[in-house]
């Protein structure tokens, strides 16, 4: 069993099994570790061994463990956490089996493929006693913080209106084009636009319209969407737009538009690039800034190893993510019949917040297959 942390006995390093060794975990998680202080990886988990001990060697990574191997690992007592970031078909049995080893687990988004494997995750983690938290990283990075303080504050008035877009190219051969992974451009990319209009709004959406394309006979979009547009209602008569897509040109927005000004993040979701925030008035642009450089997994990491070793509720939980399935779904409806989708979720209890942030320096210790 992994061990069950005392509620404010802290913990030298949470102990992280990464399962799953693609490009995220390559290129964002495991550089980000060595930027903490207080979490540490010691097994890689993944179907290729070869390349895991390459990469395990690389970033002074212990140990090395199959698919196979992996429950007898889990339950071995080495480590506190895991951190899932395999296709999303899979996340839901990888959780539920960490779960039951005792294992704190954080999640890569979409939390899961359906409402029913969430909240299978979600029992799963509170009959065991553990965490379960979705990997939203913005939650924890200084950008995104200082927009929506910005908008509590009642630095734009009421915001009323939100528009986003969040585009890529998609290589034929990656999983997220894939109908069995529950794939597309929504599920890898809209996730962020419906998370981040939530927590904005700090309300959830109670019906949604949409409309999809698959693109112009292009052979990669023979299985999922090229490309999707939603609009989500919100109570007090507010509106949030997005469109996503994983055949344009790599862009990533978000505009927030109040009753007495409009603040934008551009770029607005990637981990690679600095934030910078833009505050409008009227035709005329008032202030400007570039947050300084942050590893945002770095501080998702640091915020989630915070939780175990406090005894602290991540606050985005799993609940978090269930909600933005729930919405996924429906918009998943929304555009194959053409008619808009009626949802009805509980409140979110908390919100991301000063509370949430976590600084870190970006690190350059990466090596990419």
């Amino acid at each position: 069993m992994c061990p069950q942390q005392t509620p404010g006995v802290s913990m030298t390093k949470t102990r992280i099994a990464v399962i799953g060794a693609g490009w995220i975990s390559q290129e964002a998680f495991l550089p980000a570790v060595h930027q903490t202080d207080n979490a540490e990886v010691i097994a890689l988990i993944s179907g290729s061994a070869e390349q895991s001990r390459k990469l395990a060697d690389f970033h002074d990574i212990p140990d090395v463990v199959s698919y196979e191997a992996m429950d007898s690992y889990l339950a071995s007592g080495k480590v506190d956490a895991v951190y899932i970031a395999t296709p999303n078909s899979l996340h839901a049995d990888q959780a539920i089996r960490a779960a039951q080893a005792g294992c704190h687990v954080l999640v890569e988004k979409p939390l899961a493929t359906t409402e029913a494997e969430c909240q299978a995750m979600i029992d799963a983690c509170e009959t065991a006693g553990v965490h379960l938290m979705t990997a939203y990283r913005r939650h924890n990075e200084p950008g995104t913080i200082d927009m929506l303080t910005r908008i509590r504050d009642g630095e734009i008035g009421r915001p009323n209106l939100i528009m986003s877009a969040f585009t890529a190219q998609m290589a034929a051969d990656n999983h997220r084009l894939s109908a069995s992974h529950w794939g597309g451009p929504l599920q890898d990319l809209g996730v962020y636009c419906v998370n981040a209009i939530r927590h904005i709004f700090a309300s959830e959406p109670t019906e949604v319209i949409a409309m999809q394309s698959f693109g112009d006979n292009d052979p990669r979009f023979e299985e999922v969407h090229q490309s999707m547009s939603a609009t989500m209602r919100f109570p007090g008569g507010r509106l949030a737009q997005f469109t996503v897509s994983f055949g344009a040109e790599p862009r990533d927005m978000l505009h927030v538009i109040g009753s007495e000004g409009a603040l934008a993040l551009d770029p607005a979701f990637k981990f690679e690039y600095d934030v910078t925030r833009t505050l409008h008035r009227g035709e005329t642009v008032v202030d400007r800034e570039t947050q300084p450089s942050n590893d945002d997994f770095g501080s998702m990491i640091t915020y989630f190893a915070d939780c175990i070793q406090n005894g602290t509720t991540p606050e985005n939980d799993g609940r978090d993510g269930l909600a933005d399935v729930v919405i996924l779904r429906a918009i998943e409806r929304a555009a194959e019949t053409g008619q808009p989708q009626s949802i009805d979720l509980p409140p979110r209890p908390s919100h991301p917040g000063p509370d949430t942030l976590r600084r870190v320096p970006r690190s350059s210790r990466r090596l990419v297959f």
